[in-house]
């Protein structure tokens, strides 16, 4: 019973808090003493008295510490960090709205700790902290939002509009916008229009619709924001908005117009910042804290009333506490026992959210090292196949070399996507916009798998709709991984079967195609069950499946994520033992010009330019080497080979090259390490980095080193021939 002996002491002392703090006529006279210096404060504010202003504020805050009267104390502390934020002595306020903040916590005086918050946020801005303010920006939006009170609409506006300056800094003009926007419109719904803030949010809002190059707008905002400066006497909003008037013009090309409102603005800032300006300073922190200081909250019969509302609230409240009191004390042990269970599992979690954080880092890391691993040799497979295409084969052999060139081809694909599973699951891989003939996409596939099916008895029976463009417009690579990745799937659970590939127009205008495709096998057939989990990572049938024939487990979950990118959705009917047939709807856009474009991108390079030019390979791997100079040499151009990067240095310190082509990963230095030494002493010659890394993460690490451009291996000749005549052109190497 001990818990019910200090339950009931708890009442009574509840009891004594709550109908004891009638306060004497002593406290009485007081209080009224602390508001009445509290509204002289405000009135030395709008006359621009500010050092008397803080006088009081300090006094006030002085008398209600006597008598310990906390949310007058509160009060004293926000104006005063208001004062000194506007008069730049941001260390004073930012311990004046800490000691506020504190206490409107404890008093749960919402409101008022949101306006907190709002004051706290504009002083980290204002200290060059905009990511710290953010989120007291955010909880000053909850708050106010919450609030019943109509007068907490300004505060509200001010913080949509700080929020917005913030986003407007980190380059997001089209996320600033809506908060601009919607500052405005609860401002313009006032009966009492705040101007000082209206037209400062014209302002951000003109310059976040310039950087979106909205001239119409940005300058429709910037003049009524110089209008209300005129009409209301706010001289620096009418200098920002004469200089934002005066750019905008000038991004627009009207010097004349732009002239004029810059040499206005040089008048105006000598007028009132020059010599004498102290006055306009002084109005200046008056309009700004006026426009978020109203006299008429500090009224002090709004304040009695106030207060008499809080007791009689106090008096509910404590009436409802005690009628609760009994439940709690029930279900008291409980609520213990749920703690305690809930502890444990949260300590669970952290655990396992540990464990996850390591794997994912071990998996980043895997993907990274087997991504450049498989690309070594993957450069050796495509360099081969090149010099061997490059020397006149049969016609027999060309026909498997351009097939091995595919797979090649659609090998690195998967491994620039399918392996590199976290830029997939972040909606990293963009789509292709890219003239392309869907006939020879579907052809070059079905020849690429021919082998593969006619070893398992299987035929590959293509249905394909005449009346589909012959040109289209889209990612030719994707659709190749799509459509492998089908039949594969089908072609590797059928044997001595049938898989059919049929491709029809749906419907066909001036712009888009909408393609319907189906691929449907005799093979083994999915069930119900596993239907519903066939398209995630990692998953097959069943175990048996996995041993009987294979695979990763992947490939559909890579089809479902790339038709996906595309708007588009995989569909599946399977009958287990009978087969399945995998099916989906894709638009596609339409060449503008009715000639035929190539598939493939032209790349201009003048070859005869690039004869007798001394390149130097920095490259450690020595079947690359010998790849790497053969495409050279049969190109009519010279290549010195360095091991590493310590012999490249040397190299290129005595000898004199046209261009150098450095790999990343190399014994010794590194190549990023190479070419910031070799910067040391040479500005001026061009360097390619050809490289197996993963470079979409780390791009500008390779530039800030001193590389010119990048060559990702393995690469496409004619793209590799492109990057070194244009380092060379841009260098004044070749004209």
């Amino acid at each position: 019973m001990l818990f019910d002996k200090k339950l009931l002491l708890v009442f009574l002392l509840f009891s004594a808090v709550c109908f004891g703090q009638r306060p004497n006529n002593n406290e009485n006279e007081r209080n009224i003493k602390i508001d009445s210096l509290i509204i002289n404060a405000v009135k030395l504010i709008a006359s621009s008295n500010f050092t008397e202003s803080v006088k009081k504020l300090e006094e006030a805050r002085y008398l209600a510490q006597k008598i310990d009267n906390k949310s007058r104390v509160a009060t004293a502390s926000q104006l005063l960090s208001n004062v000194y934020l506007k008069q730049g002595e941001f260390d004073k306020a930012n311990v004046e709205i800490r000691d506020a903040i504190i206490t409107h916590q404890e008093l749960k005086e919402t409101d008022q700790l949101g306006k907190d918050y709002l004051y706290y946020a504009q002083i980290l801005i204002k200290t060059q902290e905009s990511q710290r303010a953010l989120p007291f920006l955010q909880q000053a939006e909850t708050i106010l939002k919450g609030s019943r009170d109509p007068g907490v609409a300004d505060d509200l506006a001010s913080a949509y509009l700080y929020h917005g300056n913030i986003l407007q800094e980190s380059k997001k003009p089209d996320e600033a916008l809506p908060k601009y926007e919607n500052a405005l419109s609860l401002l313009q719904n006032q009966k009492k229009k705040n101007y000082y803030v209206i037209a400062r949010i014209y302002i951000q809002a003109s310059r976040a619709y310039e950087s979106l190059t909205n001239r119409d707008k940005s300058l429709d905002y910037a003049s009524k924001a110089h209008d209300i400066s005129i009409n209301n006497n706010f001289p620096q909003i009418e200098l920002d908005a004469l200089a934002l008037l005066g750019t905008i013009y000038s991004n627009s090309k009207d010097y004349e117009q732009a002239f004029a409102y810059l040499d206005t603005y040089n008048q105006k800032r000598q007028t009132y910042f020059g010599d004498n300006g102290s006055n306009t300073k002084a109005l200046t922190i008056k309009n700004a804290l006026l426009s978020e200081i109203d006299p008429a909250d500090y009224n002090p019969a709004r304040l009695v009333q106030a207060n008499k509302i809080t007791t009689v609230l106090i008096i509910a409240l404590f009436t409802i506490l005690c009628l609760l009191a009994l439940s709690l004390y029930k279900n008291n042990n409980l609520r213990a026992k749920a703690n305690e269970l809930l502890q444990a599992k949260n300590a669970e979690l952290i655990i396992a959210k540990e464990n996850a954080e390591k794997a994912s880092v071990v998996k980043a890391q895997f993907l990274s090292t087997i991504t450049h691993e498989l690309r070594i040799p993957m450069y050796a497979v495509t360099g081969l196949t090149h010099l061997l295409l490059s020397e006149n084969p049969t016609d027999e052999q060309k026909k498997h070399l351009d097939s091995l060139k595919f797979s090649g081809e659609y090998l690195l694909s998967l491994i620039n996507n399918i392996l590199d599973l976290n830029k997939l699951e972040a909606d990293k891989v963009e789509v292709e916009k890219a003239t392309f003939n869907l006939r020879k996409r579907v052809d070059d596939v079905l020849f690429a798998l021919e082998r593969s099916a006619q070893e398992k008895g299987n035929k590959l029976i293509l249905e394909y709709d005449k009346e589909i463009p012959e040109q289209i417009v889209g990612d030719p690579l994707m659709m190749s991984q799509i459509l492998i990745n089908l039949i594969g799937n089908g072609n590797k659970f059928t044997r001595d079967g049938s898989i059919f590939i049929r491709i029809q127009q749906l419907s066909k205008n001036e712009t888009q195609t909408f393609l319907h495709f189906e691929i449907e096998d005799t093979g083994e057939g999915i069930s119900k069950k596993k239907q519903k989990d066939i398209f995630q990572n990692f998953t097959q049938g069943s175990v048996q499946i996995n041993r009987k024939f294979g695979g990763t487990g992947l490939g559909l979950s890579i089809v479902k994520r790339l038709l996906n990118l595309q708007k588009s959705k995989i569909e599946l009917e399977s009958t287990l033992g009978k087969g399945s047939k995998f099916f989906f709807d894709i638009k596609y856009a339409l060449p503008l010009s009715k000639d035929k474009e190539p598939e493939e991108r032209v790349y201009e390079i003048d070859y005869e330019s690039l004869k007798g030019r001394k390149l130097l390979v920095v490259e450690d791997n020595k079947i690359n080497q010998m790849i790497t100079r053969k495409i050279l040499e049969k190109n009519s151009m010279e290549c010195d080979v360095a091991d590493n990067g310590e012999i490249a240095i040397e190299k290129v310190r005595f000898e004199n090259y046209d261009l150098v082509l450095m790999d990343i990963h190399m014994p010794g230095i590194s190549g990023i390490e190479a070419t910031q030494k070799i910067r040391e002493f040479n500005k001026d010659l061009p360097i390619l980095a050809l490289t197996a890394v993963t470079i979409d993460e780390n791009i500008d690490d390779f530039y800030l080193a001193g590389f010119n451009d990048i060559i990702p291996k393995p690469y496409k000749i004619e793209e590799f021939f492109f990057k070194i005549h244009n380092a060379l052109k841009r260098k004044n190497v070749i004209i």
